[in-house]
């Protein structure tokens, strides 16, 4: 639907950079039309003046002036002709995206127990008997107790811990629950926890 002398934003022209709004690209566009060199210098002058008043939080960097000079240089479509007092030849880097960051691809067999423990029942596996082995077990036990009363909706069974140590570490580790004691690990520090995670 079109209606006779309203203008409407969907309708104009995309802005290269709509943080600064309409009004500055207007000002750009003027500014690319004037004749002299010096006139056109001037007039980006006070337009770099302008947008740092449009977006006040670009003060907040150590190179705002180098910023807002790229920011002119891309609004004007490169199309500005003065002599820049900044050099803007890396301008484009702005609108560059950054390359995806790759994800881990590992499957993890218990997912509630986390990649960490899945790192650490599989050093298990090849560790050799030692006072370190016994010391990783019981770290390793002791985690995947926390991590089963934090994600397992408050159960925290030890024969569970022990069975699913079994069963991580293909029958290498054994929890002998008579002799073994876990530490003690409380609901309320849990809950703690996940009411930090939430802000």
């Amino acid at each position: 639907m079109e209606i006779k002398g309203l203008d409407y934003n969907t309708q104009r022209e995309k802005l290269l950079m709509p943080e600064y709004g309409r009004e500055i690209q207007k000002m750009v566009d003027h500014a690319i039309g004037l004749a002299t060199k010096a006139d056109r210098l001037r007039c980006a002058k006070t337009i770099v003046r302008m947008m740092e008043t449009k977006v006040p939080q670009v003060r907040d960097t150590a190179d705002y002036q180098q910023t807002l000079w790229d920011h002119l240089y891309l609004m004007s479509d490169k199309r500005l002709d003065i002599d820049w007092p900044f050099d803007v030849s890396d301008a484009e880097k702005i609108h560059s995206k950054p390359a995806p960051v790759p994800l881990p691809q590992d499957r993890i067999r218990l997912r509630h127990y986390g990649k960490l423990v899945t790192e650490l029942t599989d050093k298990l596996k090849t560790m050799p008997e030692g006072a370190e082995r016994d010391e990783l077990v019981r770290q390793t036990a002791n985690q995947m107790k926390r991590d089963l009363l934090t994600w397992g909706h408050g159960s925290s069974d030890d024969e569970k811990v022990a069975d699913d140590m079994a069963r991580l570490t293909d029958g290498a580790v054994q929890l002998d629950l008579g002799k073994f004691r876990f530490d003690r690990v409380t609901a309320i520090a849990v809950d703690e926890g996940k009411k930090k995670k939430r802000k």
